[in-house]
């Protein structure tokens, strides 16, 4: 069962969250702003759950900018709340629904 959105969200909306430096360097390479990740944070959907993740539980949340941006956000379960990585998903590696991991059979 993913988990509930709505404090994670709120721990954005208060900029009580941190970024990992993989997070932060990432963010820097790809041009997303911390203003971009809090309004996907606000707009987005939970798509992949990591309750057994080696550094914390976690999910993947897929979410767009003001600007229609779509990104993925991994972001550590409360508290603290962390940002894991961030990035725009590519063709390649998802359906068009952003949603649904391709299969490379």
């Amino acid at each position: 069962m993913p988990p509930d959105l709505e404090p994670l969200r709120q721990h954005f909306a208060e900029h009580l969250y941190l970024l990992t430096l993989h997070a932060s360097d990432r963010a820097v390479q790809r041009g997303i702003r911390s203003r971009e990740i809090e309004a996907a944070i606000a707009r987005g959907e939970v798509i992949e759950d990591y309750p057994d993740d080696k550094y914390g539980p976690s999910c993947l949340i897929l979410g767009t900018t003001e600007d229609g941006r779509v990104l993925h956000i991994q972001v550590s379960y409360p508290p603290p709340v962390k940002v894991i990585t961030v990035y725009e998903p590519t063709p390649e590696e998802w359906e068009a629904d952003w949603k649904t991991r391709k299969s490379h059979e």
